[in-house]
């Protein structure tokens, strides 16, 4: 394998996007954005094709799709693989959802923005008014993984009309294992900056990056309490007691709502109408998203979809360094989208 780009057999068109929605957002984020949209091998005038929407877990951006790792081709090769070695072709949009905290959730929020709306209302009509798309539900997918898994199951359930299938590779679910257990963690930290949090933030932000030891974990809390936990002015509210750790049952609720395995019984019909869904993790998640993935799996099946409609599997790993599996994803949802 060779260290450097290798060429695709299909295209892949880099845009910048003005988002409406987006402009004016509480941290001040640009509204025109980056989107990537890669067409198939023998893309042309004479057909219409399914679009599968790609989205990133915490902290990515849309310029990762292009990391290259030691032994490994980036998802934009490997997917254009599934396509060149036959599966039917697909659309594949790669979405920037990215703020100043690092992540939108994809969800509205008085905290960061209207980045759900912006992705139903805003990309996706953009795509299909620019590319030969098949401009229904049923042809359309979604895929994502952490945080991004959590879009990818979040969104069809509750844009049923725009999104037909999903695929997640180990999604945020079942908060009480991937996210309660930071809680603790994040109050130890936080006896370094007098318990306030946007103490750390200012600290944060004066210097590079992930150089102290508790970065990851307080950005993790702090972003997603700005998408979950929002105050009207926009001001990110923590779940728990920051001297003790203790959950705050209102705020800690608000995250409890946004959980998928909770949100699955409201959401039954949506569900049910899902051509394809694909749930994966690795039995060594170190947020527990393997369990999240079997409660999520669960779930679905008692609202009512048929088996034939679900992909599950755990795989020997972690967390960290899975996009071997979206490929394997995709061509999955390429079969199934296909018409």
């Amino acid at each position: 394998m060779l260290p450097w780009d290798s060429p695709l057999a299909g295209r892949l068109d880099r845009h910048t996007v003005t988002s409406e929605l987006l402009r004016g957002n509480p941290l001040g984020d640009p509204h025109e954005r980056p989107l990537w949209v890669y067409v198939p091998p023998g893309y042309d005038e004479n057909e219409r094709y399914p679009t599968v929407y790609v989205i990133q877990g915490y902290t990515g951006h849309i310029g990762m799709w292009a990391n290259r790792m030691p032994f490994r081709q980036p998802f934009i090769e490997t997917a254009d693989a599934v396509f060149a070695n036959g599966a039917p072709p697909c659309i594949v949009v790669y979405v920037d959802a990215w703020t100043t905290y690092g992540g939108s959730q994809f969800v509205d929020s008085p905290g960061t923005g209207r980045y759900h709306s912006y992705l139903c209302d805003e990309i996706v009509p953009w795509v299909d008014a620019h590319y030969r798309t098949i401009p229904d539900r049923e042809s359309r997918a979604i895929s994502g993984k952490s945080s991004g898994g959590f879009g990818a199951m979040i969104t069809p359930m509750l844009r049923p009309d725009v999104f037909g299938a999903l695929a997640t590779h180990a999604g945020d679910s079942l908060y009480e294992l991937c996210y309660l257990a930071d809680f603790g963690k994040a109050a130890r930290a936080l006896r370094g900056h007098d318990h306030d949090i946007r103490k750390w933030w200012a600290d944060f932000r004066s210097r590079p990056a992930f150089t102290k030891p508790e970065d990851a974990t307080l950005l993790g809390v702090f972003g997603v309490a700005a998408c979950f936990s929002a105050g009207e002015d926009g001001t990110p509210l923590l779940p728990f007691d920051p001297v003790t750790g203790a959950p705050l049952p209102e705020v800690w609720q608000r995250w409890l709502d946004w959980d998928p395995v909770r949100m699955v019984p409201e959401h039954a019909e949506a569900i049910r109408s899902l051509r394809a869904v694909w749930i994966d993790a690795g039995r060594s998640d170190e947020y527990y998203l393997d369990l999240g993935a079997e409660a999520f799996r669960a779930k679905i099946a008692e609202a009512g979809i048929p088996d034939e409609r679900v992909h599950f599997e755990l795989f020997d790993a972690g967390h960290g360094g899975i996009d071997y599996r979206y490929p394997l994803s995709l061509g999955w949802l390429a079969e199934r989208v296909a018409r």
